[in-house]
């Protein structure tokens, strides 16, 4: 039976281009880029143009670009550096919806003394900048908030937020893993000081990750090795997978310039259609403010494991959220900060689509989700009349 893949938002399905460029370095280019001789120095200059090509992605220079293993990495070192490079500072600002790189990141801090503060979000998953003004002080080492939110798809207004930390001297950092290479991502237009960007949201490898850093912003490593990356981050490179990020970039380049309406179409398609024959569904989020990727939505009386379970059976996949969370039994803490009712909060699915997904998948989706919610809902104690 087919695989109808639909957690786009936890990986992709590796591009064939960028198979193809990493193939290179997993076979006669092994060289050690640090190496003084020629051999090495072809790939050495490979990482430079994979690095040229990142920096394109999101309208920076390639001086700005560090690699890194990770989305994880790239948040831990942006915050580790502020903190660092800061420390007369104690206090660092977040969201109580962030990914758990940042928000297990900053819970961490807060054991070791540092104060966190973490703005909240409404019912639709949008932040209140109020609050974000009445938090920043002279105490402020760092502001994080994420370019769009992994579970809700919501995008938040990064430009507006970087601006108030600017106007107090607080270096801003964001989280851009969801939305580099599906909506246009500018780093001079959104004004930020440091972004994270994964490979593997995008079509590369797992394995490999950037952060920007704008000129002028004080860093400091937070691995600590060899000369690599202009002793920004110690290590010797993953060469392969910085050459397919850097073909995985310039495809998304191109992606994101030819426009997103079919992806979003094909979320909307299924969006509708699960409305329209699922009774007691309901979408999360902001409807007029998401990546066109991303479809939150909540089935009352149903719990979500069990929905996953029954997809799965037709080898479609989807999530209930992050990835990096699916061992908990709790409900997402994204939804428990947006207010979802609790009828509803456990019976969450987040579809997430890519530029492969096809409309044959959704109408089979379609096809199968109604029957599987009315069996759930058979079984279920608590279901009411809907």
């Amino acid at each position: 039976m087919k695989v109808v893949y639909l957690d786009n938002n936890a990986t992709t399905r590796m591009a064939d281009e960028v198979r193809e460029a990493m193939l290179p370095y997993l076979t006669d280019l092994y060289g050690n880029p640090s190496s003084m001789h020629t051999f090495g120095g072809q790939v050495h200059r490979s990482i430079e143009t994979s690095r040229e090509q990142v920096a394109s992605l999101i309208n920076a220079e390639p001086d700005e670009i560090i690699f890194t293993s990770c989305g994880t990495e790239s948040d831990n070192t942006a915050l580790m550096s502020a903190l660092l490079s800061r420390p007369d500072k104690r206090h660092i600002i977040t969201t109580r919806v962030e990914h758990p790189a940042v928000l297990n990141f900053c819970k961490a801090m807060g054991r070791r003394g540092y104060r966190v503060t973490y703005l909240s979000v409404n019912k639709l998953g949008r932040l209140d900048l109020d609050e974000l003004d009445e938090a920043l002080d002279d105490d402020t080492a760092i502001v994080s908030v994420m370019h769009a939110n992994n579970e809700s798809g919501v995008i938040f207004p990064i430009r507006n937020i970087a601006e108030r930390a600017r106007s107090r001297g607080v270096p801003f950092h964001t989280d851009a893993v969801q939305t580099a290479g599906k909506i246009p991502v500018d780093v001079s237009d959104l004004n930020c000081d440091m972004m994270s960007l994964s490979g593997h949201k995008m079509h590369a490898a797992k394995g490999v990750a950037a952060l920007y850093i704008r000129r002028g912003t004080r860093f400091a490593p937070y691995i600590i090795g060899g000369h690599q990356e202009k002793g920004r981050r110690g290590g010797t490179e993953n060469v392969a997978s910085i050459a397919g990020f850097g073909t995985a970039s310039e495809l998304a380049r191109n992606h994101v310039a030819s426009g997103d309406d079919a992806v979003r179409q094909l979320r909307d398609r299924l969006q509708q259609g699960l409305l329209d024959t699922c009774p007691g569904a309901l979408v999360n989020g902001d409807p007029l403010n998401r990546i066109p990727n991303t479809l939150n939505i909540s089935f009352e009386y149903v719990e979500g494991e069990a929905i996953l379970l029954r997809l799965n059976e037709y080898n479609i996949c989807a999530s209930s959220g992050s990835a990096c969370t699916s061992g908990s039994l709790e409900p997402s803490h994204v939804l428990r900060s947006m207010g979802v009712p609790f009828t509803a909060i456990h019976g969450s699915v987040r579809f997430s689509l890519s530029r492969y997904t096809g409309e044959d998948e959704i109408e089979f989706v379609l096809e199968k989700m109604p029957p599987v919610i009315r069996d759930l809902r058979e079984l279920s104690p608590y279901v009411k009349e809907i």
